[in-house]
């Protein structure tokens, strides 16, 4: 096993990440996995901590093959795969169905994790977007392309381990990627972790809360 559970990939993330501080950097977590290691990336970093919340539109009889994606935002940012979806002959009206689906979930879960919380403004900044591992990267080319349209000025991509074909067809789409581990032969994101347990949405809510903490108590 790689890592002890997602706060030791997250301190170790981190660590890897020290040379954007100076930059002040928003840091994005793909809830739920993301979370915890994205909540030790903003503690080393001394950053603030927002979620980016983005939603498969996977394939019917193949719920983990990616048809494409929804991404929160003001208006949700909808990212197809149409190789994917020319193959499992999927219906425009099957698509909708499952990417409005996808959208209502977004929502819930939008409201459950920060209520009333504007949607952060990215122009002009480094933003660092952390997940706790990548095995195919269709959900997160679809988050990179949907940040791009907020204009950041440099976009990073960050996650403890990854096969390494998956993270050289991510390249283009983010401007720096820190990677602590790539494999040829991947298999599952969970291989690489102790302790992988499932993170619960008050787990989500609580790590928002403890990375706000500290700024809150900060002079003025």
């Amino acid at each position: 096993m790689s890592f002890l559970d997602r706060a030791d990939a997250g301190k170790r993330l981190g660590a890897a990440l020290m040379r954007y501080r100076d930059d002040e950097p928003l840091i994005l977590a793909l809830p739920r996995g993301g979370v915890p290691v994205a909540l030790e990336v903003a503690r080393a970093l001394d950053a603030p901590l927002d979620l980016l919340i983005v939603r498969k539109i996977g394939v019917p009889q193949q719920p983990e093959l990616a048809a494409g994606a929804v991404v929160d935002a003001t208006t949700p940012i909808v990212v197809r795969n149409d190789a994917v979806i020319g193959m499992a002959r999927l219906s425009e009206v099957e698509f909708d169905r499952i990417k409005d689906a996808e959208i209502v979930e977004i929502e819930r879960r939008r409201r459950r994790y920060l209520g009333e919380r504007p949607q952060p403004e990215l122009k002009g900044r480094t933003v660092i977007v952390v997940d706790d591992g990548i095995a195919t990267g269709a959900t997160m080319r679809a988050a990179l392309r949907a940040l791009r349209l907020g204009r950041p000025r440099r976009l990073v991509l960050a996650t403890p381990v990854a096969p390494i074909d998956t993270i050289e067809a991510l390249r283009d789409h983010a401007d720096e990627i820190e990677c602590l581990e790539t494999h040829a032969f991947f298999g599952a994101i969970g291989n690489y972790y102790s302790d992988f347990r499932q993170v619960s949405d008050e787990q989500v809510v609580a790590a928002l809360e403890a990375a706000a903490l500290p700024r809150r108590s900060s002079p003025a």
